[in-house]
This record gives C-alpha cells, structure tokens and sequence, in this order.
C-alpha cells in the first residue's frame, strides 16, 4: 500500500493509521487533491453546501480547517459544510461509549470559529458523530451529551458498516470494521433512540447491502437515513461483463430504497477505488469532463430513484481526492447536473443538505430556513 493509499484506508477506518504510522506525505501524494485548479469554474455563483467532507490530524496524514479552507478557495462558492466522523480526535479514556464526544466537541469548536464569519465557508456548520449502536441503550447517554455539547450542529451519527464477501476491498482497508454490526441484537434498541432526538443515521454500506438498509428503513420510519456516497456500487477488479451486471443491481436497489421516504442519498464519493473507474492508478490529473462521463451513470440513478429534494452533493473529501481534484471534482457534479432546472439544482446543491441537517442558508428570511 503506497502513502496515496493510506489517506483514503485511514478514512474508511482509523484501526488502519497502524500502517501509516511515522509515515509523511509528499507534496506529490495531495497531486491529485490540487489538480485542476486551473479548470475554469463552472456556475460560480451556485451556493453549495458540502454534504460530506472529514477533518483529521494523525501520523503522517493531516487533512485540517485551513487545507478545507484552502479547497474551498479555490473557487467553487462552497457557504457550508457537513462533517462527518472518521473517530478523529476521540477520548482516549472514560467509558467507551463516550468516547465518540471528543471528536464531537472537536468539529463543533470548529464550527464556532467559523461562524465568525472570518473564514468565508461556516465549515462544520452540522456534525455528524461516531456512535457505536452495537452498545443498545448505552447509546443514549452519548447522544444527550452530544446534544448538550453541541446543540446547535450535532444532528446524527454514523457507524461504517461496509462487508464484502471477497478480499478486494480489504487491499484499502487494512483492518475491517466490525461485521453484522445491522444485525447485532443492540443496534435496533439503539437505532430506536435517534428519532426521540430527531437525529439522523448516516449510511455507510456498499450497493448489495441496501436490502439491509431498506428493511431498517421500514421499521423506523420516522427516523431519517442519509445513504452515503450514492449507495457505493463495490465494481472493482471486474471485467465490462461484470460491472454491468452489477450496474443493474445497483440501479434496482437504488430504485427500491428510493420508494422510502425518510432515506435521502448523498452524491459524491466516487473518486474512492471500489467504484472500479481506476483514476485513482493515474498519474496525469484528471479533468471534469471525464470524471462526470464515467460517473454520469451512477449518479443519474441516484438522482432518478430519489429525486433532488432527497439528493444532496458532497466533495468526500479528502479522500475522494485520490481520484479527483477539488475544482473537478464539483465540476463535474455540476455538468452532470447541467440539464437540471434552477430549483432543482438548488435542491441538490445546497437545499436538501440544510433541510437534512438543519443548516440555516444566510440569504433567506427565518421563516424559510430549514427545520428539523
């Protein structure tokens, strides 16, 4: 595993830094993260609201507010961002289940700042946490004491619960999460705790785990769920033949989980390598119009099985900047989404991701703003 790839396993899970540790990053390992600057910037005055990005500072692998900040500069009119956990800055001690409140505390310090208003982007304007639903009704004492913590911007939790039957994978994600964390007899006692608090679950699952999160969808259906990274088609290593089939199945189960009101998608994530587009072997940079060829498919479907009041765009990065610079990156959104009328692009922009996770949008009156 070169250093390029140990910024993206680290992401995926924290257990991963015991391979990168006293490693550094180059200059040329961000070479992707930085092209493109030079791409000229399209629609730059659409407000975006960053539905999913991460914040962290570990051996050899620092991705912090001023290189967000910096990407964020680069052109794209970025007003807000939702952070979400990759169990940065946790507790090192006291009770385990609490320990997920340091990075909460951390990101809302973050978000503070940047309600300044010195910094242009309210970075961190919504948090979404780390909470370990395996633990049952354990859980709740971290989430009021999230709330209480950070009541203005914690608005849920994520568990990654990513599985795959073979090893491929597993070459970015060196320790595994847990398995059958959806099927473990404390998750649903805890899952049923979020909605009493209007909180939000994030998804983290590859495309033939929907079933799973269709029937958790089913039984909670006052509780909302955020399907990270357009549902995450696991495509990589297979011949055309495969990947179609495989594109199919996506494109069914997308379309099933799409009949559940209360499951939103995020668009974004496909700069990470399970996608199989294998940008992330290239070592010219790689422009807009290519990435949204390649990701046009993927993220049609998303669009088509919820609609753009429950779609909202995300950069995923850094890690997604294995693939794609942070100029292309929403370039390429935005071409994808060129057809789409003025409301609809606001949806999907900026408008879902306020509702979502209740970020109030500067440029309209109270009685607009998003509720819970």
């Amino acid at each position: 595993m070169n250093r390029r790839d140990l910024l993206a396993a680290a992401i995926t899970t924290p257990a991963a830094l015991s391979v990168a540790r006293a490693q550094t990053l180059s200059s040329d390992d961000y070479r992707q993260i930085q092209a493109g600057r030079d791409e000229p910037i399209l629609e730059p005055d659409l407000p975006i609201i960053d539905a999913h990005h991460h914040l962290f500072d570990r051996p050899g692998l620092r991705y912090m507010i001023d290189d967000y900040l910096t990407d964020t500069r680069a052109g794209h009119r970025v007003i807000a961002s939702v952070y979400v956990e990759t169990s940065a800055f946790a507790r090192t001690d006291g009770p385990e289940v609490l320990r997920p409140l340091g990075e909460i505390e951390f990101a809302n310090g973050i978000g503070a700042m940047c309600d300044s208003g010195r910094y242009g982007c309210r970075v961190c304007a919504a948090i979404v946490g780390h909470a370990d639903l395996r633990l049952g009704d354990e859980v709740a004492a971290l989430l009021d004491r999230a709330l209480e913590r950070a009541p203005d911007r914690f608005r849920g939790v994520r568990q990654v619960t990513i599985e795959h039957p073979s090893r491929a994978p597993y070459r970015f994600i060196p320790t595994r999460p847990p398995t059958g964390v959806m099927k473990s007899p404390g998750f649903r006692p805890a899952f049923a705790h979020l909605a009493k608090r209007a909180l939000s679950f994030d998804a983290a699952i590859f495309h033939h785990q929907l079933p799973d999160v269709i029937d958790l969808a089913d039984a909670f259906p006052d509780t909302t769920i955020v399907l990270n990274h357009c549902g995450h088609a696991m495509a990589m290593d297979l011949d055309a033949s495969a990947r179609e089939q495989i594109f199919r199945e996506y494109r069914h189960l997308m379309i099933e989980a799409g009949r559940r009101p209360n499951i939103y998608c995020k668009v974004g994530g496909l700069g990470m390598p399970f996608w199989g587009f294998q940008f992330e072997e290239r070592r010219d940079p790689v422009g807009y119009r290519e990435l949204a060829a390649a990701w046009r498919p993927y993220v049609e479907v998303t669009i088509e099985a919820f609609g753009p009041n429950r779609c909202m765009m995300e950069s995923n990065y850094p890690p997604d900047g294995r693939s794609a610079g942070f100029v292309p990156l929403w370039n390429a959104l935005k071409a994808i989404a060129q057809a789409a009328s003025a409301d609809e692009k606001a949806a999907l922009f900026h408008g879902t991701a306020a509702k979502v996770y209740r970020i109030p949008m500067a440029d309209q009156e109270p009685s607009q703003r998003a509720k819970p």
